[in-house]
């Protein structure tokens, strides 16, 4: 494993440091006022191949490898929490629609993305199917034409803004768990769905909410992959996009890092620098090496799927490790900005509030350590059921 970048690598590091810089950071507290995302802004992503650059250069990618989009994420997520989430979908979306779909369907979809025209929506979660999820109860009725879905997909990211939706629904028994999931892409206009939006604690530009299912229509075409197989392919994509959530998340704390290492510098108390007390330098000193250590972590994961290699474990390690550090290393920034930091002027509470999302969605902590042990000892630590 190199740890130094190529210059191709160095080149779209910078490209996206750039533009994160001098147009996503300035709104990233406005963004979240307003309740979305700019779609003028996520364009221009588009046009500067910051969104899913790991797909092929037939549907709009630029054929990098994941380690380069593990440095676009992190570029973006430093500026924008909330903007960095088009690049996670984009890349977990296109990979699945490139991998399992009829091209004459998803590629014009998969292009849409790449270019930021379109966003894709994962519709995974239940209300009774969170962490278990494969126990899902949407339904999908086979007919002529092809499918009927009913039910109700919750605590979905873009839920109000995506223009598609791959969601996964029950094509066999309950009792298949799944086995009986299918995939299909959905375009958000159809006729029977609606949505409704939660009031979270943050991501307030991405937002979260339910998408209804009465009676949508779907053609045979639609359907991604073989009838049954919906879950598992979903899956093996999880493992990717994990990793660039860790990155996400250390991204924004590797942000109010930089500004508290700053910060110490000025501000002054018993008339000097509150930097020259060890018990302020010592916890952002700690704060530093265990950022350090889960970057390291979440490129050794891009690195191993570059190389075809099993990350599954990493994956899971850095899905429940790195959003925890990130909380803890913001929680204190904010805490030694004493009340400045707790106000809404500073952004080290926003970057909290995003960041505590992704302690919960994508696989909470508890199911991370599960996947972890059952890599290392065999499915004898699941639940049964």
């Amino acid at each position: 494993m190199e740890f130094d970048l190529s210059p191709e690598q160095k080149a779209m590091r910078d490209a996206a440091c750039r533009f994160a810089a001098d147009q996503l950071a300035p709104g990233y507290a406005a963004r979240e006022r307003e309740g979305k995302l700019d779609r003028t802004l996520v364009r221009r992503m588009g046009e500067l191949g910051l969104i899913a650059p790991e797909l092929p250069g037939a549907v709009g990618g630029l054929g990098v490898d994941c380690v380069t989009a593990g440095l676009v994420i992190e570029a973006i997520a430093g500026a924008d929490f909330n903007v960095s989430y088009v690049q996670l979908l984009g890349s977990l979306m296109g990979a699945i629609l490139v991998a399992h779909g009829r091209p004459e369907i998803v590629h014009p979809v998969v292009r849409g993305i790449c270019e930021g025209r379109q966003l894709v929506a994962l519709g995974l979660t239940e209300p009774g199917a969170g962490s278990d999820a494969a126990n899902l109860t949407l339904k999908a009725r086979r007919t002529n034409s092809g499918y009927v879905l009913d039910g109700e997909k919750t605590s979905i990211s873009l839920a109000d803004q995506a223009d598609q939706i791959v969601v996964f629904a029950r094509t066999g028994t309950v009792e298949e768990r799944a086995r009986g999931v299918s995939a299909f892409l959905a375009p958000m206009t159809a006729k029977g769905i609606t949505t409704s939006r939660f009031d979270d604690l943050g991501s307030g530009a991405v937002g979260r909410g339910v998408v209804h299912f009465d009676g949508v229509e779907v053609p045979h075409d639609n359907r991604l992959g073989e009838e049954g197989r919906g879950f598992s392919q979903v899956m093996q994509g999880f493992d990717f996009s994990r990793a660039l959530i860790g990155l996400q998340c250390l991204a924004a704390a590797r942000a109010s890092l930089a500004e508290t290492w700053s910060y110490i510098q000025q501000r002054k108390a018993f008339g000097q620098p509150i930097a020259r007390f060890q018990g302020v330098t010592e916890p952002l000193a700690e704060a530093e090496t265990l950022l350090s250590a889960a970057e390291l972590l979440c490129y050794k994961t891009l690195w191993l799927r570059d190389q075809g290699l099993p990350h599954t474990t990493e994956a899971a390690m850095v899905k429940w490790w790195a959003p925890k550090t990130a909380f803890e290393t913001i929680h204190r920034c904010l805490l030694t900005h004493g009340h400045a930091g707790y106000s809404r002027d500073l952004p080290h509470q926003q970057r909290l509030r995003d960041v505590l999302g992704l302690q919960i969605g994508d696989g909470t902590e508890q199911v991370q350590k599960m996947v972890i042990a059952r890599e290392k000892i065999g499915r004898v630590v699941l639940p049964h059921g």
